[in-house]
């Protein structure tokens, strides 16, 4: 395939199969998924940044093409010892775990990092897709609609959200602009790729484990008067839909904004663990615990992505059902200990 087709074949002229293009986080679960996308969409020029240190993470990487694996606080000298075109800056990285109080940790890691990110893409002319969060909604009193105008107001409930939600807040009253930038609103993402996420890790992936090990599964009690126990409600999105629109953004570049990336329909944590006893072709034994008090008045009981911003931005693939991805998860990667 010579250049001309590799662009004619690709919407965004200025990207090609000869791009170069960052991922950082690629080691954690969203980006080693990213990685593995690009891959199958044959782009194998691929700059990693994260720690590498980590054993349990080694697998994520396993196979995977790409020109060099950078550690994230040598990246930025990095650049400027390498002066190869940067195409594209998919930013995935940050410090996730909402049991981290210590908010300097989240103040370096997930704001000002993605500062010096945002400031290169800007200087440079990169065009950016980063990970916001949908912790950014609080408890939701304002909804949880995309629209700019409520960022300034949000009140999230942990440093994780906050952090998130400062970055939003700092890259919406910047002058300067990458070329194309979107900031992706993740609701509950499970998936492949996220063995190393212990408590973290989906409930999908717990419930698995629970039982394969127990024969039943363990829901959080619910500990407010109008929603009974495994009612809560979240917006779960697999993360195949995650890394598709995210490859969507690279190749269209629409109107630069934050977006929400969930499914847009709640569903009940006794579905999911339901679907996950579905998957193993078992029937659901449910059984409820108390929450943790560290996490107890930190805790979203309902979120649900509103998803027209990106569907009137022109992205119309639908989403998989929560059935539908549960059952992929579990049959074809936690049943058989693969990796995507």
């Amino acid at each position: 395939m010579n250049n001309l087709e590799k662009k004619l074949e690709f919407h965004s002229p200025q990207i090609t199969r000869d791009s170069i293009i960052v991922v950082t986080g690629a080691a954690g679960f969203i980006g080693s998924c990213m990685v593995s996308y690009l891959n199958q969409q044959h782009f194998e020029k691929l700059i990693l940044v994260d720690e590498f240190y980590r054993e349990d993470k080694f697998p994520n990487l396993e196979g995977k093409k790409y020109l060099e694996k950078v550690e994230r606080d040598l990246f930025f000298g990095w650049l400027k010892d390498h002066k190869e075109k940067i195409s594209f800056i998919f930013h995935l990285g940050a410090r996730t775990d909402t049991t981290e109080f210590d908010y300097a940790v989240h103040q370096r890691l997930n704001v000002e990092y993605s500062q010096d990110i945002w400031d290169y893409c800007v200087v440079h002319q990169v065009p950016l897709v980063y990970a916001s969060s949908a912790a950014t909604y609080g408890s939701g009193e304002l909804g949880y609609d995309d629209n700019h105008s409520i960022v300034d107001k949000l009140e999230p409930l942990n440093a994780y959200g906050i952090s998130k939600n400062e970055f939003d807040k700092w890259a919406l009253k910047q002058q300067s602009h990458p070329p194309f930038w979107a900031g992706l609103k993740f609701f509950n993402v499970y998936g492949p790729n996220e063995y190393h996420k212990a408590r973290m890790a989906s409930v999908i992936f717990h419930s698995f484990n629970q039982i394969k090990q127990n024969g039943f599964v363990k829901l959080f009690k619910s500990h407010r008067p109008d929603f009974r126990d495994g009612e809560q409600l979240r917006d779960f999105i697999y993360v195949k839909d995650v890394i598709q629109v995210c490859y969507w953004l690279m190749e269209h570049q629409p109107k630069s904004a934050i977006y929400n990336l969930g499914t847009g329909t709640a569903r009940s944590f006794y579905d999911l663990a339901s679907s996950t006893f579905a998957g193993l072709g078992l029937k659901p034994d449910i059984r409820f615990i108390d929450m943790p008090e560290d996490i107890r008045d930190k805790y979203q009981y309902f979120t649900e992505a509103k998803m027209a911003k990106l569907r009137n931005a022109g992205y119309n693939k639908e989403f998989y059902s929560l059935e539908s991805g549960v059952q992929d998860y579990v049959r074809n990667y936690l049943a058989k200990s693969k990796y995507y």
